[in-house]
């Protein structure tokens, strides 16, 4: 991320301290409000039973330590025990229930996010990166947990305790509550100091993790390309610039917290030195604000308010801190919950069930991004189970095309028709239900191979699948692992070849029996022999379904009923493999192209290949 990207994001976040925030933030905790109530009650108690600690102290030394009284000290004594276990047994239920609420608000948010993630558009995918999109559902999620187990109720607990102390100060001597109230000022000062610096230090925080996670997922997932083309060193280089960002940002926050937290301690002891100092001029001199003298018991009390005192006004600005991670973190939450789906389900569909596989495209413009026109003026029909080959050079649009049809975006003008409904009329899971794709890079989950061939459509039955498997010819190498269809497969299909994915992703687009198949370069990464036995089982699938096939090997798509051929994003010739050599345009010099090229690499195999309908010698 660049300096003034980075400056841009951080402005950004400046400006998302807001109560309508922080109000959207508490409505999570609406369905839990019950817990929520009992625990904030019992913080409410279990700070009244903290700020009465003091006072028991001043009865101890004043009524039986001072006047040496033994009587009744052993139930004044089991009442002191009783007044900790209490504390104890609420503080322990208490952080209980705030953890429970907390983690069930979590599990709320990560839904949320996960199925927002899940209803959005590819284009989305295009524009951020895995890793910042993966701290939004950990990170940023972790952050308002804090929130929520200790922050609001919390806070509200010290306000409590503040106030209960302030008045048992006042109670027992108003001039020595005076006396001990006089550094609060300069607390004050000093946790607005730390508030204002450390909002800036979390700020960087959170945006440079997401940063270096962002790094770490793209650079870890292309380990392999990194160390084919020797680039270890650029990417540590760039790794310890990025890790340099982070690590100074989080040096950043400590420094404010090393100052912070020494400069309350000595705030607070200037609070106690006064304590003792003006109650031991008191009691030394017998004055006192009410007439009656002040004792050793009340400056003993008077010492541990102060401290405690303290305490609760310096977690404030802790659990303020927690409160600006959480609005900084909710603010990109929101950001994302907030973002408009641009590809759903229109509220009438016209549309919906299986296809009968008609498609037509009229005068369809589509950009990805403005007006850098990647389609213009496409228009052409495809009959139900007719295959069609779409061929091009790279960036001709040949992909784009079956990207459009099954709506992973939308296009800017013109219709798409399938079975004469506009797409963005179907109903959009319906749409997709009615379509296998087999791409070229294959993508595999962890999990058994038959749950890969599944994909979690558990009326998919495993006759089916080992159906789909024979089909293909995938069943001779998945029985020949050590747990057949239930094998393990690791994250992206690590351990299998390239071809053996390949013959998972065949299985998996026939187990969906679908009405409409696009082949993607499927065969692009396969070796010859196994090429040869998928194409049987591909020219069997083709049967009866409307087939789109991408490829740029020529030799596996002239069987096609029709072959579109794409140039620079236009449509510029349409027919069959031999219908397009006799016309000598953009196909025959593909052709003629790859043609050589095989017979240079295989110059053996070309001569005995004499079995083609029209060679491109006999066209001169």
């Amino acid at each position: 991320m660049s300096e003034e990207t980075k400056k841009t994001h951080e402005e950004a976040i400046e400006k998302t301290y807001d109560l309508r925030v922080t109000g959207r933030l508490l409505r999570y905790l609406k369905p839990y409000w019950k817990l929520a109530a009992v625990a904030l009650v019992l913080t409410f108690v279990t700070n009244i039973l903290i700020s009465l600690q003091p006072y028991f102290t001043k009865v101890a030394v004043d009524d039986f330590i001072t006047p040496k009284r033994t009587e009744g000290i052993w139930l004044f004594a089991f009442a002191f025990f009783c007044l900790f276990l209490f504390r104890f047994i609420f503080s322990y239920i208490q952080e209980i229930l705030l953890n429970v609420v907390g983690q069930k608000v979590m599990f709320d948010l990560r839904t949320q996010i996960y199925t927002k993630l899940q209803q959005q558009e590819v284009a989305y995918y295009d524009k951020n990166p895995v890793g910042r999109i993966i701290t939004r559902i950990t990170s940023d999620v972790d952050a308002l947990n804090e929130l929520f187990t200790s922050g609001v109720i919390d806070v509200l607990g010290d306000l409590v305790i503040i106030f209960a102390i302030i008045g048992m100060m006042f109670w027992l001597d108003w001039k020595l509550a005076l006396v001990s109230l006089i550094t609060v000022p300069l607390l004050f000062t000093a946790t607005n100091w730390f508030r204002k610096r450390a909002r800036i230090g979390f700020d960087k925080v959170r945006t440079r993790m997401a940063t270096l996670n962002a790094f770490l997922q793209e650079h870890i997932s292309g380990a392999q390309a990194v160390q084919l083309f020797n680039a270890e060193a650029k990417t540590q280089n760039r790794f310890h610039d990025i890790n340099d960002d982070y690590r100074e940002a989080n040096i950043e926050t400590i420094y404010y917290y090393a100052i912070f937290y020494p400069m309350v301690d000595f705030i607070g002891a200037i609070g106690v030195a006064l304590v003792i100092w003006f109650g031991g001029y008191q009691i030394l001199t017998g004055a006192s604000a009410s007439g009656n003298a002040l004792t050793i018991g009340i400056v003993i009390a008077f010492i541990q308010y102060s401290q405690q005192l303290f305490q609760p006004i310096r977690d404030l600005s802790d659990k303020f801190n927690v409160l600006q991670a959480a609005i900084v973190a909710s603010h990109r939450i929101f950001l994302l919950l907030d973002l408009p789906v641009q590809i759903v389900t229109p509220e009438k569909p016209l549309k919906t069930g299986k296809v009968v596989g008609k498609i037509e495209f009229q005068n369809v413009w589509f950009a990805y991004k403005n007006e850098d026109w990647v389609l213009k003026d496409i228009s052409f029909m495809v009959e139900a189970g007719e295959s069609v080959a779409l061929v091009g050079h790279t960036g001709s649009g040949k992909t784009t095309v079956t990207n459009l049809l099954m709506r992973f975006y939308d296009i800017q003008k013109g219709k798409i028709l399938l079975d004469g409904v506009d797409v963005r009329d179907w109903d959009l899971e319906d749409l997709r239900e009615n379509f296998a794709v087999v791409l070229q890079d294959v993508f595999l989950f962890s999990g058994s191979i038959a749950d890969n061939i599944r994909l979690g459509n558990r009326q998919i039955a495993d006759e089916k699948i080992l159906w789909a498997a024979s089909e293909v010819h995938a069943d001779e190498f998945i029985r020949q692992l050590p747990e057949n269809y239930a094998s393990e497969v690791r994250e992206r299909g690590a351990g299998l070849s390239v071809g053996q994915k390949q013959l998972i992703s065949f299985a998996r687009a026939l187990a969906f029996e679908p009405t409409i198949l696009i082949l993607d370069e499927a065969t692009s990464s396969i070796d010859t022999e196994t090429e040869q036995l998928i194409q049987q089982a591909v020219e069997r699938v083709m049967q009866q379904r409307t087939s789109m096939v991408v490829a740029h090997r020529l030799s596996t798509i002239q069987k096609c009923d029709r072959i579109m051929v794409f140039h620079h994003g236009e449509l510029r010739e349409a027919g069959t493999h031999n219908e397009l050599l006799s016309e000598r345009g953009l196909y025959w010099r593909l052709y003629q192209l790859q043609y050589v090229e095989e017979k240079i690499q295989h110059p053996l195999a070309n001569n005995q290949n004499q079995n083609l309908s029209l060679e491109p010698g006999a066209l001169g």
